[in-house]
């Protein structure tokens, strides 16, 4: 059954870029004593994920810690060597934190996969948007259709704070 609002995070843990190279960082890392607004896509890069969601988070991102929030992150079903590039070239550097889940551990425990074998993509995260305060879900905006980002936006969940 998918994740839902008063549930808490299942444990985990995703890929991220040190300065050391790839490394780890636990679900606890990310949430626990934290108010975080994770949001998730199907892949970095890819049309609407790159064009669209993560935009609006950026560009909202000032309104959403000025809401008590103290981390904004995306994760996706993609390795950390993309993720990091991602981050890279939509200038998200220091605002919104890369969180890669490459095999999509993640997003299997939250029972948030699709299937986009057929445009060649395998197994991804359902596009979503939630709030996470101390671990336990207190918002959720799942997207119905993978190509559209609305439900799920920065500004629906701007208005949901």
């Amino acid at each position: 059954m998918a994740i839902k609002v008063g549930d808490h995070i299942p444990e985990g843990k995703f890929r991220v870029m040190t300065a050391e190279g790839p490394g780890w960082k636990s679900t606890d890392e990310v949430f626990k004593g934290k108010k975080v607004v994770l949001f998730a896509v199907p892949g970095a890069f890819t049309p609407t994920c790159h064009r669209n969601h993560l935009p609006g988070f950026l560009r909202h991102s000032d309104a959403i810690r000025a809401k008590g929030v103290d981390t904004i992150a995306v994760t996706a079903v993609n390795d950390v060597f993309v993720m990091t590039e991602w981050k890279k070239a939509s200038g998200a550097e220091g605002k919104i934190e890369f969180l890669a889940d490459g095999n999509g551990d993640f997003a299997k425990a939250l029972d948030l996969t699709m299937d986009g074998s057929a445009g060649g993509l395998g197994l991804r995260s359902k596009r979503y948007s939630m709030l996470v305060e101390d671990g336990v879900v207190k918002q959720l905006n799942i997207e119905d259709a993978p190509g559209k980002a609305e439900t799920s936006s920065a500004e629906t969940l701007l208005r949901q704070l």
